[in-house]
């Protein structure tokens, strides 16, 4: 029995050490969390998968997923800017579809051809390219954005499908791109190291002939450490029709969503993060 017993820890200690669907973030990359806590259980779906977002081999961002309205729930990254170009192609996840495939995100094409991977097959566990075409009034929208990171890996690190919805072509390109590019960079100002979660609501309606959620919502939120003793918050929301956005204190956008959710009172950041 004891070796059996052995066995059964060892099994657990590989899946934790080489898989990108992990069993949580706090054992695989707390890295992008705030004191590495991650938001409560309040925002998780009915079937999630935890992903540790990795790419050439070094994980970038967390990832929690909805496996069945095959969107993300929320990305957490660090707020690291830089100059650099807008990275082409897109990502998919392979170990949405089972463990033994590969740990870092890849090509369509790449799984089609070197791993015989079926795109029906692909399909089953997320979102795929076919899913974002012939779109009308909707683009691909980024919750980590590319911007938002120094060097091209990272930045193509975001261009994974699991970091994507279904977003309203004006607001992705007009008052959600100027938050993400203008009120970030004057929030930010004093900061040390900003921790953010942006995530996205479900809500009544679909695309791809209802294989991938339409957020009814899209909501970001930051934690920026200014030192060891001072910390600031901020957060916006936006409903997923119209360009605006809504500036929030993180205690706002916490109530609001807990109310959307309605799954109980939603905790995004640890507490030494400020609310007001």
């Amino acid at each position: 029995m004891l070796w059996l017993l052995l066995l059964q820890v060892w099994a657990s200690c590989l899946w934790l050490g080489h898989g990108e669907v992990v069993p949580s973030f706090e054992s695989s990359c707390p890295q992008f969390f705030f004191r590495e806590v991650p938001p409560n259980e309040a925002l998780e779906p009915q079937n999630p998968a935890w992903i540790c977002q990795r790419y050439k081999n070094q994980y970038f961002f967390a990832t929690l997923y909805d496996r069945e309205e095959r969107i993300p729930v929320y990305s957490a990254y660090i707020y690291e800017p830089g100059p650099g170009k807008r990275p082409k192609g897109w990502l998919v996840e392979p170990q949405l579809m089972g463990p033994t495939y590969p740990k870092t995100m890849e090509k369509e094409w790449t799984l089609i051809k070197h791993y015989n991977v079926s795109l029906e097959k692909l399909s089953e566990s997320q979102a795929i390219l076919q899913d974002y075409k012939n779109l009308t009034g909707l683009n691909r929208g980024h919750l980590n954005p590319n911007g938002h990171h120094h060097n091209y890996s990272s930045r193509m690190a975001t261009f994974t499908l699991t970091n994507i919805v279904p977003q309203d072509e004006k607001l992705n390109g007009g008052a959600w791109n100027n938050y993400e590019q203008q009120t970030m960079i004057r929030n930010t100002q004093g900061c040390n190291t900003t921790y953010v979660i942006v995530g996205a609501v479900p809500g009544n309606n679909y695309i791809a002939k209802g294989r991938v959620n339409k957020p009814s919502y899209i909501w970001s939120s930051a934690c920026c450490v200014v030192d060891n003793n001072h910390r600031k918050a901020w957060a916006v929301i936006a409903e997923n029709d119209e360009n605006q956005v809504q500036l929030l204190t993180l205690g706002e956008l916490e109530d609001t969503l807990t109310q959307l959710y309605g799954r109980g009172q939603v905790s995004l950041f640890d507490s030494d993060c400020p609310r007001e």
